[in-house]
């Protein structure tokens, strides 16, 4: 039987349109339109299937006409979360596309080569560099820019670098939203599990807990805070930590949805209901947020659009500075909403103990 071709999308056809019908990543598509090698034969036939059925055109007209001149921006990335990545690298291979820009997706673990990757790729004629976290705020990578008068844009940052521009959502009052909405709930232990020490945006997120905590009249409890990673491993040592405790919270609030999935298991686990016996909230409302059981209450950050006004904003600096102007920083700051599903209630009342 004869597979049907792929249905053409009502608008003009994507980059993640052709990938979602070839059954690969964005990251193929992008390799495979850039004539890249490392691509096996059959996924480039299936792609280049795709793209004549959808009748996308990756701007072959500009392309021509730029010629050696063509934009490289290279995308930095080491995130633990493969949704809240795969959310990013779509938004952005996107853009480039739609903007005809080369965009150089590289692999880089926080260490002491980061910044020899930086490095490496600004000396190979990429124009500026997209960092999401963590490397949006690695002071090798930030060193290496500064040295080399690079240009570059930071998604998710809180602007330890101001002379870069940035893209984001305001942390502090998206986690002060979400604390303040299990207050309302009727939680008054509420377990919080911030995210990797080293991102400025868990600083913030912590903030916002403690400011919602505060507004409410609920004394801060050091015990109640778990340390995170970003991880589902690094979930799941936080949430056991929090259910240890003499006193367990009745709600825990994770700093991303993969370290809250791994909440809900820990209390699976240990017999107890969620929400009836345990409220869990994430962030991020990446795709893992609607692929577990109980669905997360989670802060919805609009990961997709921060790549794609990362790629507009470096797009422009560069342009500015072939035209012999200099580059202005700017800092984007997007709406982020709490969007409420299965994974939170009202505190279960259970009856007094007898004596």
């Amino acid at each position: 039987m004869r597979s049907k071709p792929p249905r053409r999308p009502s608008g003009a056809p994507t980059l993640s349109d052709v990938a979602r019908a070839a059954g690969v990543s964005a990251m193929t598509v992008s390799r495979v339109i850039n004539r890249e090698d490392n691509v096996r034969a059959a996924t480039r036939d299936a792609v280049q299937a795709a793209i004549e059925a959808l009748g996308y055109m990756p701007n072959a007209a500009a392309r021509s006409l730029a010629g050696a001149s063509q934009i490289r921006l290279g995308l930095l990335f080491s995130n633990p979360s493969a949704s809240y990545l795969n959310a990013l690298l779509v938004g952005g291979l996107d853009q480039a596309s739609r903007a005809d820009v080369q965009l150089v997706v590289e692999k880089c673990e926080p260490g002491v080569h980061e910044g020899e990757v930086a490095r490496r790729l600004l000396s190979s004629g990429i124009e500026g560099l997209i960092l999401p976290p963590p490397l949006c705020d690695s002071p090798r990578i930030l060193d290496v820019l500064a040295a080399q008068d690079g240009l570059a844009v930071g998604i998710g940052s809180a602007g330890t670098a101001p002379h870069f521009s940035t893209v984001g959502i305001d942390s502090f009052e998206a986690a002060r939203a979400m604390t303040a909405h299990i207050v309302a709930l009727g939680h008054r232990r509420i377990g919080f599990i911030r995210g990797n020490p080293a991102q400025t945006a868990s600083a913030r997120g912590l903030a916002g807990y403690r400011e919602a905590l505060a507004a409410a009249g609920i004394a801060f409890e050091p015990e109640l805070v778990a340390q995170g990673l970003f991880t589902y491993r690094s979930g799941l040592d936080a949430a056991e930590q929090l259910l240890d405790s003499a006193n367990p919270p009745s709600a825990i609030f994770a700093s991303n949805d993969d370290m809250a999935a791994a909440t809900v298991a820990v209390a699976h686990r240990r017999g107890l209901d969620v929400p009836g016996d345990l409220t869990v909230c994430g962030f991020d409302d990446t795709a893992l947020a609607t692929t577990i059981w109980p669905e997360l209450t989670t802060i919805r950050q609009p990961i997709g659009d921060m790549s794609r006004a990362a790629v507009d904003l470096l797009l422009a600096a560069v342009r500015r500075r072939r035209a012999g102007e200099a580059p202005e920083a700017q800092h984007l700051v997007l709406e982020h909403e709490l969007i409420r599903r299965q994974s939170d209630a009202a505190p279960r009342r259970r009856p007094p103990a007898r004596g």
